[in-house]
């Protein structure tokens, strides 16, 4: 799919439950990172989705957003999922350069919310009571930054190992703003912060600041947000994934 706003290519990867859809439209899960994750999100909805009654998992739409490649990340994703603000540095990789192009996340998210979203209402059956974004690592720092920015997106938010250190304050920032602006707004959202336990001690402080983060929004019990904070035990930033993905489905069909 090819955006108008950025000039920019998308592999966008849809997946449609086998079950007729509910008179209200099916739920949506929009899936970040999609050639890394896309698979194991379908494959956990479907197989868990066939008895809603023992695991708590309804049939939903996946729409994957994903990249023209075959490989499981595109360097594209360090411009989409960050926010402005203080540079940073990777580590230079074989056959990479070192500096890459980030602080995209408003111009991404425009796209989701004015091209993507459009789209997909239009082909398809959709609860819009019930949509629920996930991403994982600078994905998850992109739904946080879509919480704090644009809350009426998405009632479902599902953060796994959130980047939170990227760009120094800026993701503080918009947590303090969200938290100013929103206090006392009547609706219910949610909000799943989760990491693996092997996560401690990394140099960016991952766990312990989404640790954190949950804990100070849990105590503002004025922000009509339902907060989850879970570690996966023995599980890395990369193995988490699967954990993560059978966690998130079942909140994400939990009613709001």
């Amino acid at each position: 799919m090819h955006s108008q706003a950025e000039n920019r290519e998308y592999h966008i990867y849809i997946a449609i439950p086998a079950e007729e859809p509910p008179v209200s439209g099916y739920p949506i899960i929009y899936v970040l990172d999609a050639n890394s994750v896309f698979g194991t999100m379908v494959e956990a909805v479907r197989v868990q989705g066939r008895r809603p009654d023992k695991t708590g998992v309804v049939p939903a739409i996946i729409v994957g957003i994903g990249y023209p490649t075959e490989a499981p990340f595109h360097p594209s994703r360090y411009y989409d999922l960050t926010l402005p603000g203080t540079a940073v540095e990777l580590p230079i990789k074989p056959n990479e350069d070192a500096a890459i192009e980030s602080g995209g996340a408003e111009h991404f998210l425009s796209f989701i919310e004015d091209e993507l979203k459009p789209m997909i209402e239009r082909d398809f059956p959709i609860d819009r009571n019930r949509q629920t974004i996930f991403g994982h690592s600078l994905g998850g720092l992109f739904v946080l930054h879509t919480l704090f920015t644009r809350p009426d997106s998405f009632q479902v938010y599902v953060a796994g190992s959130p980047s939170i250190h990227w760009g120094g304050q800026a993701i503080k920032d918009e947590e303090k703003q969200f938290v100013a602006s929103i206090a006392q707004k009547h609706w219910t959202k949610k909000l799943l912060i989760a990491v693996g336990e092997l996560e401690a001690g990394h140099f960016s402080g991952m766990q312990e600041k989404a640790r954190d983060l949950a804990a100070r929004l849990t105590t503002r019990d004025n922000l009509g947000l339902h907060v989850e904070y879970r570690e996966f035990a023995d599980e890395g930033h990369i193995s988490v994934l699967p954990v993560l993905v059978s966690r998130a489905v079942r909140f994400a069909s939990d009613s709001i």
